[in-house]
């Protein structure tokens, strides 16, 4: 977040105002007309600031220490100390390199769901403004409705599922197009839940014949599931009946009887619970603690045709969702994205979510701060776990080159570069290795770890 570092009485944990520099706005017009918030008159200036953070941080990782330093020399002393031993300008220049956005007026899709959050949030929060960025976001009806629009062109990047731009670029349902993922837009946030009249009926051995929506079928719901089923025994193409039903729709639906239980976004699952129409069986992170659920994606074309703004969106995003993965944040958060033009779900609803302090549904209150997360770093080895579901459900026929769609489709190494420009640490490696419902995966051998499932469609 851009702050202010050389002030001693300021906390670089915390951001508030819509410059970035105060806790709060009412603070920012306190300070508007004093040296220490002169208003912004260039991408330079803020840039400088970043930059002039993220070095702090470095030197002073303990606000304390940072704080006494400041109070014993002053902030131009600190300033001049700290260029002598840091190019402070060359790297402004170097973050600022990328020119003006050759498009500042854009569109992005969304479903209201509170896996969109750092899309959402950066409209109302200030994030894309602070990159010279004047974006709708708009709200979507449908992911197949997101897909369209966004391939034509009608939206200029879009939330979506973080499958869905690499079954895009195979030409999954549709002619490919070269799609990206520059963003992981939260990770967990979801869970299965089930109808009131279900209660007494946990085990999954016992749920032959139910009926589960999922959001789409290019989607990590689709996925969990199918994997949770399967895992107990139960086989999703035979066993189950699995149906893609839009989020917004998916507690309707639940309450009409038309379907037994979901695999959805946790306010939808919350929203269940807030209608006393259903209840919590498992929250997603409990079959993979740090699961990709959606991302931020655009078409390759819009990459190469408007690069500078691609850059500053990529930028806006990983740093609203920096600012989403702080708790303290959260509240302030969930009231920003109720509006009925954003989520359209009561504040107790998204709270409950993005806290983590949430009822189950069944008279209990429980507490996972990290019950949904966000985290930016598009791992390519994310990629390849989908790209195993995929294959192992019938999705993809014949050899796939896990490695190459991954590399073309989730953008690693830009965000690495973006994510360094911004005072952050990124992973040094894209690929890694996780467990899912206690089962390692490792990225390396994709091939032996989808021929390891016992139930899968037959080829």
């Amino acid at each position: 977040m851009s702050d202010d570092p050389f002030d001693a009485e300021r906390d670089l944990s915390r951001s508030g105002c819509g410059c970035g520099l105060h806790r709060s706005p009412a603070e920012h017009d306190h300070a508007a007309r004093t040296l220490r918030c002169e208003p912004v008159v260039s991408e330079e200036k803020r840039y400088e600031g970043i930059v002039a953070s993220a070095v702090m941080r470095a030197v002073f990782p303990q606000d304390v220490a940072r704080r006494a330093f400041l109070k014993s020399v002053g902030a131009a002393t600190a300033l001049a100390a700290l260029s002598q031993f840091f190019p402070l300008k060359t790297a402004t220049e170097a973050f600022a390199d990328a020119g003006p956005p050759e498009k500042k007026d854009l569109k992005i899709g969304f479903i209201p769901i509170t896996c969109a959050t750092p899309i959402i949030m950066a409209a109302p929060l200030g994030f894309y403004a602070r990159q010279g960025l004047n974006v709708e976001v708009v709200k979507t009806a449908g992911w197949a409705v997101i897909r369209d629009k966004t391939i034509n062109k009608e939206y200029d990047a879009a939330h979506m599922l973080a499958p869905m731009p690499i079954a895009i670029s195979l030409g999954l349902g549709a002619n490919a197009i070269p799609f990206t993922v520059p963003a992981i837009e939260n990770i967990n946030g979801q869970g299965i839940t089930l109808a009131m009249k279900h209660k007494d009926r946990r085990a999954p051995k016992d749920w032959k014949g139910m009926k589960f929506a999922i959001p789409f079928d290019y989607s990590m719901h689709n996925y969990l599931l199918r994997y949770y089923l399967a895992e107990h025994g139960l086989d999703p193409d035979t066993d189950v009946q699995l149906r893609s039903v839009p989020p917004p729709e998916m507690v309707a639906n639940l309450r009409a009887d038309n379907i037994d239980g979901f695999l959805a976004p946790d306010n939808i699952c919350q929203r269940a619970i807030y209608d006393g129409v259903g209840f919590l069986h498992i929250l997603s992170k409990e079959i993979w603690d740090g699961h990709p659920c959606c991302s931020f994606a655009a078409s390759r074309e819009f990459i190469t045709t408007a690069p500078n703004s691609f850059a500053a969106l990529t930028r806006a995003i990983v740093d609203a969702t920096g600012y989403a993965a702080k708790a303290e944040n959260r509240k302030q958060i969930a009231e920003a994205i109720a509006p009925a033009n954003y989520i359209n779900a009561p504040v107790t609803v998204l709270e409950q979510v993005l806290t983590g302090t949430y009822a189950d549904g069944l008279g209990g209150v429980k507490t996972d701060p990290k019950r949904v997360d966000f985290d930016p770093f598009p791992w390519q080895s994310f990629a390849v776990w989908m790209l195993t579901q995929m294959k192992r459900w019938g999705q993809i026929k014949g050899d796939v080159d896990y490695r190459a769609v991954a590399e073309q489709v989730y953008l690693a190494t830009d965000t690495k570069k973006v994510m360094a420009e911004m005072g952050l640490t990124p992973p040094p490696t894209a690929y890694k290795s996780f467990s899912v419902m206690g089962k390692s995966f490792d990225p390396a051998k994709p091939d032996d770890y989808l021929a390891s499932f016992k139930i899968r469609k037959s080829s």
